[in-house]
């Protein structure tokens, strides 16, 4: 299971990995604007906006591509830890069983 964040903020790059990898998902994260993001995001099973944090060039562009895989798409405003885990709490597909991820007893 992969995801794609776009957005957010540099120096928590590798707290949002983290917190994908919980629960069960692999992640890229793109804070800045990369030259080839079209080619990099590929065709991951979720991607999240950070809204407050990301260029309307860079929204464009990954909603385009989005669009073409087929990826489910989550927004929020605020790119905080809690925001991500809200999220990735309403897709995670390992929540149903109760147990898999270890913040399935907090949030699940």
């Amino acid at each position: 299971m992969s995801v794609v964040i776009i957005g957010g903020n540099e120096r928590m790059e590798r707290q949002y990995m983290q917190i994908c990898k919980t629960y069960g998902y692999k992640a890229k994260v793109f804070t800045k604007e990369a030259s080839s993001l079209k080619r990099k995001i590929g065709s991951p099973d979720l991607l999240i906006l950070f809204t407050n944090t990301v260029s309307h060039s860079m929204t464009a562009c990954a909603l385009q591509e989005a669009k073409k895989s087929g990826t489910k798409v989550a927004r929020t405003h605020t790119s905080s830890a809690a925001a991500l885990h809200e999220i990735m709490k309403e897709h995670c597909t390992f929540c149903p069983k109760a147990g898999d991820c270890e913040y399935a007893d907090m949030f699940c």
